[in-house]
């Protein structure tokens, strides 16, 4: 029953939101987040522990106000991601603006595989949107398995339809076939600010440890394939910015494993400079640091939401 209930709510979201006139629409996402917020569920209190991490020394007040932009920058999120399949390419073009893109152009446009990893900034479906429609092809991306799996399904169809190539999140399934796109010159985008498995590489993060996924990293040494962090942030209505940062090289010596930890805490370096200086934009409502964690709820029964599709 819950998952029938949670898979209608996605559906009525998709159905009805993009159906609204876009003020409409804007106006419901601000409602929703300030309702959420007054609220204060378990992931508002979370995302304010989270913030905490972020800008030590903040007052409760200046969390508040933190944790308020954040649920209004999280549903606006959503609101637009309900509606992106609707926009045409040249509006996608017009809601990004892309600092240093030419890094990511220059080594596709030489052969060489890019894996772009981002944290959970602002709306990483507009930017997957933006680069499909910069490029004129498919990008390879990965997503876990939801339930009920019609939501799943939905959520696949949703990111195919903005150009992106999506694999089910199966461990070695899913990285041989990241590993042939790359090999064979293509890209490769991964969400990789957060990893609970048994697998994730500690990373120190904002001071403290935390966990995330080496698989960007791994790709990159096994391939040969450029690692290149990319953050975003809001700026206004209509409008998102972004940033490809300096390829991430491997160090020259250690094993596969440490040359891949090396690599992981550079981009969580790289992550924890972009949060910092736009933290109402980071949608982390869930646990993070290792301190915080409670055991691991196996993936078949995370519900939607508890990770980023």
């Amino acid at each position: 029953m819950r998952e029938r209930l949670t898979g209608a709510v996605y559906g009525l979201g998709w159905g009805a939101v993009r159906k609204l006139p876009e003020p409409a629409a804007v106006r419901l996402g601000r409602t929703l987040a300030d309702t959420a917020w007054r609220r204060r569920g378990a992931g508002v209190e979370r995302l304010e522990a989270n913030l905490a991490r972020v800008v030590p020394g903040a007052s409760p007040e200046r969390l508040r106000e933190l944790s308020r932009a954040g649920m209004r920058s999280y549903l606006r999120y959503w609101m637009e991601s309900f509606r992106l399949p609707e926009w045409s390419p040249d509006r996608i073009r017009a809601a990004l603006e892309v600092e240093d893109i030419h890094r990511v152009e220059e080594a596709l446009d030489s052969g060489r595989g890019v894996v772009a990893a981002l944290p959970h900034l602002a709306n990483w479906d507009l930017a997957g949107a933006w680069i499909a429609t910069r490029l004129g092809r498919p990008f390879t991306t990965v997503a876990e398995r939801l339930r009920p799996e019609t939501l799943y399904d939905r959520f696949v169809a949703y990111r195919e339809s903005l150009g992106m190539e999506v694999l089910p999140h199966a461990g070695g399934s899913a990285f041989g076939t990241l590993a042939r796109r790359l090999r064979d010159g293509g890209l490769v985008c991964l969400v990789a600010d957060r990893d609970l498995s048994a697998s994730g590489t500690e990373v120190t993060f904002f001071g403290e440890t935390a966990r995330m996924p080496a698989g960007p990293a791994l790709l990159a040494q096994q391939t040969g394939a450029l690692l290149v962090p990319v953050t975003l942030w809001y700026d206004g209505p209509g409008l998102m910015r972004g940033r490809v940062h300096p390829g991430i090289e491997g160090p020259p010596e250690g094993t596969r494993r440490q040359r891949a930890a090396a690599m992981t805490q550079s981009l969580a370096d790289v992550f924890a400079s972009g949060i910092a200086a736009h933290p109402e934009d980071w949608h982390m409502l869930q646990r993070l640091w290792t301190a915080d964690l409670e055991p691991r709820v196996p993936s078949g029964d995370r519900a939607p939401g508890t990770e980023s599709p």
